[in-house]
Order: C-alpha cells, then structure tokens, then sequence
C-alpha cells in the first residue's frame, strides 16, 4: 500500500472504510485501499482514475462504493471531501464571528486561485452572444443562481431561471444552438442539474458550469467549467463555504458582461429599487 495521504481525514467515512476491509474482494478491497491512502488525490479523481490506480474497472470502483454503502463513486468523493480536516483550525476560544470569516476569507482565496481566467473570459463570450439564457440549479445550489439572475436583469440581460425542477426541466429542453444553460453545482453529480443540462447540450446550446469540483460527471458534460476547488472546511450538509466562491464567480460573469454590453436606462433601474421603499410618515 502507498504511504498515507497527509490529508486523510479523520472521520467515520475512513473507519468505515478500514472496518470493511477484510470483508472485500480482491479487486474491491484495492480500491479501498488506494481511498485510504490517498483521499486528498481521490476526492479530484474521476472513477476511471480511481479504478487505474486500484487496478480495476470502473464499474468495479462503482460496485466497491456501493458494498461500503454509498450511492457510489460521487457520494463517496463528496464524503470524504466534507471530512477533509481543517488545514489551520481557529483556536478553540475563538467566537463564531471571528471563526466563520476566517473560514470565507480562506475560501474566497482557494477559489480565486481555483478558478480559470480563461475559462471565465470563454463564459463571458458565450453569454454576451446568447439568444436566451437559462439557469438551472437546485438545494444549496439555488439561492446563487436566483441572486445572479437579478443581477442580469439589471443589466438589460433577459434570464430564465425557474425555481421548481420540472420548470427547469421543460425550459432546458426547449433551448437550442446560440443559448447558453448556466449552472451551478457544488458536487457536479446532481441528478436534476444533469438531466437539464445534458437535454440543453442535446439541443444544441452552450452549457456553462459553476462548480467545486474538477472531475465530475457535470464537468464531463460542460462545454465551459469553471471550477472553484473543494473546500476542506464545510458544514455537514450546507457547503455554504463552497457557495461564497461559487457566488463571486457569477458576480465575476456579472460585471464581466456588464463591460461589454449596452447598459439600460440606468435610471430606470434604480426607480425600480427606490419605489420598494417605504416612504417617510
């Protein structure tokens, strides 16, 4: 076996992986074991890539996930991710104010860092040129599309971006050559998400993809991903730290395509916000 990852997390997804062990097959044992050896690499691996390194198939990789008791390789990754442990953790005493933004001023480095310069300046091409624009996301997902949506109309950039799943659904299915579906995943395997998607590509339209995680099965389908790095310090189900940067890159796409684009009746826009006001007694 390789030597340890100096990132292995310590956490019930790698005791469950050692207490399975002898009860493994061969093949599945060995995948496994390169999970416990290296789950800093694992977490950024496709399951063809977990399956050369434990010599194996991936549908054995699949199959390995699933005896451990996970839904499979993406379940897995997005465990082992979220028990990452903390690279510089916040000494014990300090308040919660003090620690939640120490955790977003790191996560906003890790994703500017992340995330491609070219890859965002291609999504602003593709935007800018597109005849409709739909945004598809859903859970933990949602809120940063709703608020980027907004963002767009400001700028006189008409946006679809329907809140249920079948709504989602119908209007990614009726786009075609010279839209773009804009979306925003933090694992890249969400079932929805992948439907819509892959029936937008299908269509013909240009998919862009804000996302956390570099190999993915969203990632795989994208025409355009913009990747803004797994994030060792999240809460157990709300990737809320993953959402900051995913959040900033949309703003990015935002002010992107504001610069070159005709801006609208600025004065219009900003009516708009002064009639919400609730007016002096």
């Amino acid at each position: 076996m390789q030597a340890t990852d100096d990132r292995t997390p310590d956490s019930t997804v790698m005791a469950r992986l050692r207490a399975a062990l002898p009860s493994l097959g061969p093949s599945e044992r060995r995948v496994a074991q390169v999970i416990l050896a290296r789950p800093g690499a694992v977490t950024e691996w496709s399951t063809a890539e977990l399956g050369l390194a434990a010599e194996t198939s991936p549908a054995t990789v699949v199959r390995a996930c699933q005896t451990l008791g996970f839904r499979g390789f993406q379940h897995l990754r997005l465990e082992i991710a979220r028990a990452a442990p903390v690279e510089r953790e916040a000494t014990p005493t300090a308040h919660p104010l003090t620690r939640i933004f120490s955790d977003a001023a790191d996560a906003i480095v890790i994703g500017r860092d992340s995330v491609d310069i070219a890859s965002i300046d291609a999504a602003v091409d593709a935007l800018a040129g597109a005849r409709r624009l739909v945004l598809v996301g859903t859970g933990f997902s949602a809120p940063p599309l709703q608020d980027a949506a907004m963002r767009f109309a400001t700028i006189g950039r008409p946006v679809e971006a329907p809140s249920d799943v079948l709504g989602q659904q119908f209007a990614a299915h009726s786009l075609t050559a010279g839209d773009v579906c804009l979306t925003v995943s933090y694992s890249g395997a969400n079932t929805h998400t992948l439907r819509a998607c892959r029936a937008a590509k299908e269509g013909g339209a240009t998919v862009i993809a804000v996302t956390s995680f570099a190999r993915s099965p969203l990632t795989q389908l994208a025409d355009i991903s913009l990747v803004t790095g797994p994030l060792t310090r999240a809460h157990d189900i709300d990737p809320f730290l993953s959402r900051l940067s995913h959040l900033l890159v949309l703003h990015t796409l935002h002010s992107a395509l504001s610069a070159r684009t005709a801006h609208p009746d600025v004065a219009h826009m900003r009516e708009v916000v002064a009639e919400a006001l609730v007016s002096d007694e």
